[in-house]
């Protein structure tokens, strides 16, 4: 009885010779791209290489170990096998594991993330549910191509939102934009807005969040994923069948194309959020039970922090049901207990999402203003508090730090192939104006629903000085009065 083959190799058919198995994978190996097997020879630091086993000869042989008897790739669930969603074309198990590894190797190898091992390690999984067959399934609320990531055991760890997707996308699945482009050109788009940027725009509030440390924002960074559920042109999906049958075929010609499968999309992923619900349902439940008093000023905390988010990077679409509340209802205890419940272990958090349509180039001045819808709440009336003037304006006060806040939006947004030094400069100018009211309405003890009547400002930079590394804002800055309003106005 012969035994059973290496993982990713057939075991030698009729007792052939050694010499004969050498030949056989020499032949063998030119088939996958030259990328699948570049990346067994380099990857990122912490990760491992997958080998997966043929379906045809998992009775044969068991599924590759670690050392120390652990998959090196976990499998969720008895569905959970690279037999799932083959190609139209029968390929062999040599073909079918390189190419899941191929696309894999693509992905990983644009996918660095050395500064944050935990990150990359979710997106690891993400790649590992994809090539056993656990897809990202689009999420059909929103008006742009919008995915929950899974992991291998099926449990959502994102949601991931293609550049090519969005809302003003060439791919958006979402017909209501289309409609709107084709019937109503004229209110086509926001003004104010530069179109498929909201990926930048999600990765950049997160940034503005961690530099701020107001922890409102989940993780979101730019990421290349690919997956048969993203919508693709028919173009792509026929060079893609072609490539594949190409490959199997006619292996000269196969083996000299740069990528077999479908091309990856780069797009903001934010990590997935358990236990919040939209804002919109605990709003109206707070209404009919009010809160306790210790939960109320947490959540006053909590809202200050996402007026001072929305506020700087000027988001346009920030209604009450696009951010989160997560309340966990206080078990009757002690009152003793409850009067001392400490401020870390907070029973009410707001998480802040959907901030891809933020930092526009100019101040709405055409036809919507685009207001905060959160401006209306009976929370925006409340004077901004002590705990958040403390946490904010030491910051948004020194202009040595919001130039650094620019000049790290700038190492972000410069990776899309439409960057324009010109334009990016024009939004740091709208930003660094919400900054300046910022801390004036924070230096004055000013409420939320203050602040977005205070007159717009732009702070652009002059043109004679202000490149060191030292900023005095009277010489390296001039400030300008956005007088021109919308059409329709809110306040």
């Amino acid at each position: 009885m012969a035994e059973p083959s290496e993982p990713g190799q057939q075991a030698a058919a009729g007792g052939g010779s050694p010499e004969e198995e050498e030949d056989e994978d020499e032949e063998r190996e030119p088939l996958l791209p030259r990328i699948a097997w570049a990346q067994l020879r380099k990857v990122a630091p912490g990760s491992a290489v997958r080998l997966i086993e043929p379906a045809e000869e998992a009775g044969a042989a068991s599924p590759p170990k670690a050392p120390d008897g652990k998959l090196l790739l976990p499998l969720g669930s008895a569905t959970c096998s690279p037999s799932r969603n083959r190609a139209p074309f029968q390929s062999s198990p040599s073909h079918r594991s390189g190419f899941a590894c191929s696309v894999s190797g693509i992905t990983s190898e644009m996918n660095t993330f050395l500064d944050d091992p935990e990150f990359a390690d979710i997106i690891l999984r993400a790649e590992q549910a994809i090539e056993c067959g656990v897809f990202p399934e689009r999420i059909f609320q929103g008006s742009s191509g919008s995915y929950f990531v899974k992991d291998p055991k099926r449990k959502s760890i994102g949601v991931f939102k293609p550049k090519s997707e969005e809302p003003y996308g060439q791919l958006n699945p979402k017909w209501t934009k289309y409609v709107h482009k084709v019937f109503c050109p004229c209110c086509f788009g926001r003004g104010c807005l530069l179109p498929n940027q909201g990926y930048l725009s999600e990765a950049g509030a997160y940034l503005v969040d961690e530099k701020l440390h107001l922890g409102i924002v989940p993780k979101t960074r730019v990421v290349w994923l690919v997956s048969e559920t993203f919508n693709y042109s028919a173009i792509d999906r026929a060079k893609s069948r072609g490539k594949k049958y190409a490959l199997e075929k006619v292996p000269k010609v196969g083996r000299k194309f740069h990528r077999i499968g479908l091309p990856p999309k780069i797009g903001s992923f934010q990590l997935f959020v358990e236990g919040y619900k939209e804002a919109e349902y605990w709003l109206r439940k707070f209404e009919a039970d009010p809160l306790p008093e210790n939960v109320r000023k947490q959540f006053q905390s909590q809202f200050e922090r996402l007026v001072v988010l929305d506020y700087i990077i000027r988001n346009t679409d920030r209604g009450n049901d696009n951010w989160l509340i997560k309340y966990e209802k206080q078990k009757e205890v002690d009152s003793k207990e409850t009067k001392w419940t400490d401020d870390k272990e907070s029973l009410i958090k707001i998480a802040a999402i959907d901030n891809g349509l933020a930092f526009p180039f100019k101040h709405p001045d055409e036809w919507r203003a685009y207001p905060f819808h959160w401006a209306w709440l009976p929370q925006a009336k409340v004077p901004f508090s002590e705990e958040i003037r403390n946490l904010v304006l030491p910051c948004i006060s020194d202009m040595n730090f919001v130039q650094d806040l620019c000049e790290d939006l700038y190492e972000l947004f410069k990776t899309d192939k439409g960057f324009d030094k010109a334009t990016f400069e024009s939004q740091m100018s709208v930003m660094r104006g919400q900054i300046l009211n910022l801390t004036q309405a924070l230096r004055d003890e000013k409420s939320p629903v203050q602040l977005v009547q205070m007159p717009c400002v732009i702070v652009e930079r002059s043109q004679s000085g202000g490149q060191g590394r030292i900023i005095h804002l009277s010489n390296a800055f001039t400030q300008t009065v956005h007088c021109r309003k919308p059409f329709f106005s809110s306040w």
